[in-house]
């Protein structure tokens, strides 16, 4: 949402969290869709401590962006049905969301910021530890049909 500019004065954003309180039917789809994000982000985890093992055995400059993990991400959901039920636009906003985090570790190693001030590089999401959050577009999300749909 944006505020409406004075004369001279910045615009800004605003960012809404929502509680939803849904049918316990409805909960199950979600948390269903919860367990394929939280898989996908685990599985760039992995492909991101294959990569950085991989180099620090041969070493080479193999990368892990955003790039190779949405070719990991079709590549996956074109082979397991399971995953391909859910919505793709949350799992592709995980891979950007996990882009984001390792960019944002690997520049504070770089910047050798102290171990207190670091941001961590990314960790596995256990279903027990994590919170379910999912992020979408700003058209948001329909649950109908055993499925969710995005709202166009």
């Amino acid at each position: 949402m944006t505020t409406a500019a004075m004369a001279g004065e910045v615009v800004g954003h605003a960012r809404y969290t929502f509680r939803l309180r849904v049918s316990s039917g409805a909960l199950a789809k979600l948390n269903d869709e919860w367990a394929r994000c939280r898989w996908v982000w685990n599985e760039c985890v992995a492909m991101s401590r294959k990569v950085h093992q991989h180099n620090k055995t041969t070493g080479e400059r193999a990368t892990c962006g955003p790039a190779q993990l949405d070719r990991m991400l079709t590549e996956a959901r074109r082979s397991m049905t399971w995953l391909r039920e859910g919505a793709s636009v949350p799992q592709q906003q995980i891979i950007r969301d996990f882009a984001k985090s390792r960019a944002k570790a690997l520049k504070d190693v770089k910047a050798k910021l102290p171990m207190r001030q670091r941001a961590g590089m990314p960790r596995i999401k256990r279903k027990r530890e994590a919170a379910p959050s999912l992020n979408y577009t700003q058209r948001g999300f329909r649950i109908k049909d055993d499925r969710l749909h995005l709202v166009t």
